[in-house]
């Protein structure tokens, strides 16, 4: 017997995917803070000196920020430094609980290029308060995401640049290389804290040069060897 609701339930928030009819539904979005050492610098912060000693942290946003790549996103209400970070992807298509570093690639459906938005100027308030920053990146439409595109297509991307452009010019540039915590140790990081499941997506974090976007703004990422993202800022 099927269950009833009491108004119906929305519709499940899904990604496309290349050269498949068939799309990628999202359970849930995980992202990792601080993954680059020149984006953890310009942030105040020190970088992990040892990846493999020091835990990540997470953070997440709700699964319905998904937006399809090309769309027009509003600029979001109680910020006045509303931020892009360009960000590898990786789309899980099966999952588990402490999942040993080895093993966790398997767990990788695909890829894809990925915008985490912030309201950076809430996020800061809310570091400075000791107090939960949650509303600083799980807001409406904050995670844009380009086509994915299946391992069984281009493997598991270690190197190769990572960029975002607004209006045409170049802000953040760097190399997938220079993750601190590697796909494999971020999921494997993960499944120690939650039981991963397919459905999961995790932004691996981005590299130096995030900063403001105004309305009328045009955001366009790339991942090489994975694919592009853009979106524009409705004024």
């Amino acid at each position: 017997m099927s269950a009833a609701f009491i108004f119906p339930p929305p519709l499940w928030p899904s990604v496309a995917i290349a050269h498949d009819p068939r799309r990628f539904p999202v359970r849930r979005i995980f992202c990792i803070a601080l993954n680059y050492a020149a984006h953890a610098r310009e942030m105040g912060k020190e970088p992990a000196k040892d990846a493999s000693a020091e835990p990540p942290v997470f953070f997440t946003k709700p699964a319905d920020a998904v937006v399809e790549s090309g769309a027009t996103i509003p600029y979001p209400t109680l910020t006045n430094d509303f931020h892009h970070e360009i960000e590898l992807v990786a789309a899980l298509g099966s999952g588990g609980a402490d999942i040993p570093a080895g093993q966790a690639l398997n767990c990788v459906f695909g890829y894809a290029a990925g915008i985490d938005l912030t309201r950076r100027d809430l996020q800061a308030t809310a570091r400075n308060a000791g107090r939960p920053w949650d509303m600083s990146k799980g807001f409406d439409y904050s995670a844009p995401i380009g086509t994915i595109r299946p391992v069984a297509a281009i493997g598991h991307p270690a190197r190769g640049r990572i960029a975002l452009s607004v209006n045409g010019v170049v802000r953040q540039a760097g190399d997938l290389s220079d993750l601190i915590w590697s796909v494999a140790d971020i999921i494997a990081a993960l499944s120690r804290n939650v039981a991963l499941a397919p459905g999961d997506l995790i932004f691996t974090g981005t590299p130096s040069g995030v900063g403001p976007l105004l309305p009328g703004d045009r955001v366009e990422g790339e991942v090489e060897h994975v694919g592009t993202v853009a979106v524009s800022i409705g004024k």
